[in-house]
C-alpha cells in the first residue's frame, strides 16, 4: 500500500503584514496610588516591639494600634507621640511604603492627658489629582493619551519609548502622589 505524506506548503509573509496597523496593538500602563497592606502590618508589628523594648518609651503608655482604616498612636505626652511616629515612619521606610501615601495628623489631646496621632493611608489617584496629572501629559507633546479610570490612570501609546518618557514625566509631576506604574503592556 502506498503511504501518503501531508505536504505543507509555506508561505512567505512579510514583516510588515505580521505587524501591520490593523494588528498591532498600542501599548499601555497604569498609574495607580496603592499602598501593599501586609508591609503596612508588618511595620506596624516591629513598631510596636520596638516602642515596647526601647527605655525612652518606659511609662509613658505609649501604643500603636491599627482601627478600621486607620492607625492610632497613644501616648501620655506629646513629645513621646511624635517620636512613635518617627519609629513608625521608619519601619514604612524600611519595608518600602512611600511615606507620600501616609497622612499623619497633628497630636491633640484625648483625654486624662495623653495625646493621640490618627494616621490614614491615602489610595487612589483622586479626580483632581487625575486630571492634573492627564493635563501635563497633554501639555509635554508627547504621542500619548491619557485616560482617567476610577482612582487610576491609563497611559496608551504607539511605541514603548514615548511610554518610557510618560513615566519619566509623572515621575517628576506626581502632584505629592505615591505613584506606582503597573499593567505594562
Amino acid at each position: 500500500m502506498p503511504r501518503y505524506h501531508a505536504v505543507r506548503t509555506i508561505q512567505a509573509v512579510s514583516h510588515e503584514e505580521l505587524e501591520g496597523p490593523e494588528r498591532m496593538a498600542d501599548s499601555s500602563f497604569d498609574v495607580v496610588s496603592k499602598i501593599n497592606p501586609q508591609e503596612v502590618a508588618n511595620a506596624l508589628d516591629q513598631t510596636r516591639r520596638e516602642i515596647g523594648q526601647r527605655f525612652d518609651f518606659k511609662n509613658t503608655e505609649t501604643s500603636i494600634e491599627r482601627s478600621e482604616d486607620a492607625v492610632v498612636i497613644r501616648s501620655s505626652t506629646e513629645r513621646r507621640a511624635l517620636a512613635a511616629l518617627d519609629v513608625f515612619k521608619e519601619k514604612l521606610v524600611k519595608r518600602s511604603v512611600s511615606l507620600k501615601a501616609l497622612d499623619a495628623r497633628e497630636p491633640k489631646p484625648a483625654g486624662k492627658s495623653n495625646y493621640r496621632i490618627e494616621c490614614r493611608f491615602i489610595q487612589g489617584i483622586p479626580d483632581d489629582k487625575a486630571r492634573a496629572l492627564a493635563k501635563t501629559i497633554r501639555q509635554s507633546k508627547l504621542k500619548v493619551q491619557a485616560q482617567i479610570q476610577g482612582d487610576q490612570l491609563r497611559i496608551t501609546g504607539k511605541t514603548r519609548d514615548e511610554l518610557q518618557r510618560a513615566i519619566a514625566l509623572l515621575k517628576e509631576h506626581n502632584e505629592g502622589l505615591a505613584l506606582q506604574f503597573t499593567n505594562y503592556r
